[in-house]
């Protein structure tokens, strides 16, 4: 089959691999009808995550057909047409249980990303992420085995096309999960740092949960103006405004905003001194967004972290929040527990994830698909690629 593999730092290539087969019981063989590229996968592409090997096949937002099935397989039957989540829960450890499923303890062999990690049992495994998170296949292919398919793979209904459905993997459920952790409900007001797709997906779940005014930060002047239009924020643009959090405190008062949602995460742009010392590996992430949220939160409020972090941070300002009383919400998506409602809010049409897609390509232009998304050409929001034809309906 076709599949995306990493070689190195911005080399990835379509080449032919061996066709997935089911090893376990409670696997599934999914044909690949449609797949993402996500922005955190540009954190591989840039070279940022370890435990990558040559030939590793990328992705982790993708959904497709059913097309074999694992004796042990109960949920799904062959012919099912699937969202597939990006974390690998087994439904039954701990964790799972209490629907925490992105910490699911018995998915990844890998060493997981904890620095200080003492004999904690690493969290759920992910699909095409490095083997930190358990060297799993991932789903920009033709063909992808899915582990543990009794828990969490959606079977879609008829009538939906596959556009509308697709981010449920993984930034649908993001965005709404950060929305959710900044506890965001009718009147709130919240500050988005990043237009990327989770920050947009941030904002249309801030929307649906009743927030009253939206600020989104960001850098790119065509993200900002399509927020703006479509999502209602109050757009400022860093590159425009020294100090975006005290923008917003301005704006709200002189208090700042209920939650603030950091949708950048480890690779913000930060001070030079930043720059050296990650580039020296004497940090691990840039402080920059978390320091802007830090301020630009009210008292008593809600720093919700869905932007991925590694390590170390130079001028996190904990005696900030701590003075203020913030209350830090954070971590992986648990997937597998917003993506039923999700589905339910697209049907309804009350949620148009589609609507952010400006690129449709085929897998095999997959290459030139990262390189426009990671440097923001042709105004890319989103990149979907579709193996073997068009996106089904």
């Amino acid at each position: 089959m076709k599949a995306l593999t990493y070689h190195s730092s911005k080399d990835v290539r379509v080449d032919n691999v061996p066709d997935p087969v089911i090893e376990q019981s409670d696997d599934v063989i999914l044909r690949v009808t449609a797949t993402a590229i996500c922005g955190s996968d540009l954190h591989i592409y840039r070279g940022k995550i370890p435990a990558m090997k040559s030939g590793d096949i990328l992705g982790h937002e993708f959904m497709g057909i059913v097309e074999d099935a694992g004796s042990g397989v109960t949920a799904l039957k062959k012919g099912d047409r699937v969202v597939v989540p990006f974390t690998i829960s087994c439904g039954d450890c701990y964790f799972c249980s209490k629907s925490l499923f992105a910490a699911c303890e018995t998915t990844n062999p890998g060493r997981g990303a904890i620095v200080n990690k003492k004999s904690v049992r690493s969290g759920a495994g992910l699909f095409g992420y490095s083997h930190l998170y358990g060297g799993y296949a991932g789903g920009q292919a033709e063909y992808v085995r899915v582990p543990k398919a009794n828990v969490g793979p959606l079977v879609i209904p008829a009538g939906l096309a596959d556009e509308q459905v697709l981010f449920l993997s993984d930034i649908l459920p993001t965005g709404y999960q950060a929305a959710v952790n900044g506890d965001v409900q009718r009147g709130s007001t919240v500050a988005i740092f990043g237009a990327g797709p989770v920050g947009l997906m941030a904002a249309a779940s801030a929307r649906l949960l009743g927030a009253e005014q939206i600020f989104m930060v960001d850098e790119h002047p065509y993200r900002l103006e399509f927020a703006r239009a479509t999502y209602g924020v109050e757009p400022i643009n860093f590159r425009e405004v020294d100090d975006p959090a005290e923008l917003i405190i301005e704006r709200t008062g002189s208090r700042g905003v209920d939650a603030s949602i950091d949708a950048v995460g480890f690779e913000a742009k930060g001070s030079a001194v930043e720059t050296v010392m990650a580039d020296l590996k004497l940090e691990g992430s840039s402080g920059k967004a978390l320091r802007q949220a830090i301020a630009a939160t009210r008292r008593g409020g809600v720093v919700s972290v869905p932007g991925v972090y590694a390590g170390w941070i130079h001028g996190f300002l904990f005696g900030d929040a701590f003075e203020k009383g913030l209350i830090f919400k954070m971590g992986q998506t648990h997937a597998q527990r917003y993506m039923p409602k999700l589905l339910e809010h697209i049907q309804a049409g009350e949620l148009h994830p589609e609507v952010i897609i400006t690129h449709h390509m085929p897998l095999a232009d997959a290459a030139r698909g990262y390189e426009i998304f990671e440097k923001a050409e042709e105004d890319c929001r989103k990149v979907v690629l579709t193996p073997g034809g068009p996106a089904a309906g």
